[in-house]
């Protein structure tokens, strides 16, 4: 009989366990964690990861209270080509993926209306701009494939080159690497040979001649030495030649199948502010690679409001030839040009 009760106690213990487990441990045990996987081309310590990308993921982790974990492979470390990025996010390869919207011509028509000529005011203003024209025309239609977490774009961009460029004319036979099917058309209108290639073949291709140009924002020229690969740097005063979308972007199914509360992590760090703030921020390193050319003795060609005018002037063509080639395609050019250029200037003004 000892036997018997001493084994029905253990019995009793043993579901009084239980019943704690279940009134209290439970939850945390069942609570689901999570690992995401965040690709992109360019490398860790570059400012984009180092002060936009890891933020973002190490405020989502915090939030999450750790039960998000992203893990981080840069400069494509979980194989393929950037070009190859956006259609990671939408596979599977990846979970998340930092990425510019022309690495695949021509698939997001309506991102390319901010990389036009002379369109961007500043990165923070244009980001919110995009974000807005992105919720309005392009998460369910451009971006239907993926879970779009933010979209931005860079500071202004500007030439460097082997030998000065200051007039369109300077332009002529010149190898220009160029980073959109957008910026592609306008320097080939200007006289350049356009030559299409990712960010992280640039210094390769410059130390071997294969362009003796490119353009890029100054902040992306520090961690691919470019001032150390060319002399000269053509600014446009006030005004930005060109700029390029970003798209931050993952996969539909691994967003869908988060958790309720982890969505919600996940949502209080994408959309306008989140946009807003990648676009500012990689404008703000512009100043800091600057002033490394400066240092080195560099030729900044600053050019004058007259002087940027021919550029203008010369480029006008290119928006013209976007707009008839949206319309032609069913995408209203002149209105998403206007509204896009409207949005710009609400949030320049502040409002």
């Amino acid at each position: 009989m000892k036997f018997v009760r001493r084994n029905l106690l253990a019995l009793a213990g043993a579901a009084g366990l239980a019943a704690l487990a279940s009134g209290f441990g439970a939850p945390q045990a069942m609570a689901q964690n999570v690992t995401l996987r965040l690709h992109q081309f360019l490398p860790a310590q570059a400012n984009v990861p180092k002060y936009v990308l890891d933020v973002w993921a190490d405020k989502v982790e915090a939030e999450s209270d750790g039960r998000i974990k992203i893990q981080r492979f840069p400069s494509m470390q979980l194989g393929g080509t950037p070009p190859e990025l956006i259609d990671q996010a939408i596979d599977g390869v990846a979970d998340i993926v930092w990425t510019v919207a022309g690495y695949t011509p021509g698939r997001f028509p309506r991102a390319e209306v901010f990389e036009l000529p002379f369109m961007m005011t500043n990165a923070e203003a244009a980001s919110k701009a995009y974000w807005d024209i992105a919720e309005k025309y392009m998460l369910d239609d451009d971006f239907k494939d993926f879970h779009t977490i933010g979209v931005w774009v860079h500071g202004p961009g500007l030439i460097h080159s082997k030998e000065p460029i200051k007039s369109v004319g300077d332009l002529n036979g010149v190898k220009l690497r160029a980073p959109t099917r957008v910026t592609n058309m306008m320097f080939s209108s200007m006289g350049a040979t356009p030559v299409g290639m990712p960010v992280p073949a640039i210094p390769e291709a410059l130390s071997k001649g294969v362009v003796d140009a490119t353009v890029i924002p100054w902040e992306v020229a520090g961690i691919l030495k470019v001032p150390e690969l060319v002399t000269n740097h053509t600014e446009f005063g006030d005004a930005s030649l060109y700029t390029t979308s970003f798209i931050f972007a993952m996969n539909k199914d691994r967003y869908e199948g988060l958790p309720d509360d982890l969505k919600a992590v996940i949502d209080a760090n994408s959309g306008l502010e989140f946009s807003a703030f990648a676009g500012k921020t990689m404008a703000a390193y512009d100043a800091p690679v600057r002033k490394i050319a400066v240092d080195r003795g560099n030729n900044i060609i600053e050019l004058t409001p007259d002087e940027v005018q021919e550029w203008r002037d010369a480029s006008a063509g290119t928006i013209d030839a976007w707009v008839k080639e949206m319309d032609e395609k069913g995408v209203d050019g002149t209105g998403l040009l206007e509204e896009a250029r409207g949005l710009i200037a609400k949030y320049t003004d502040g409002n």
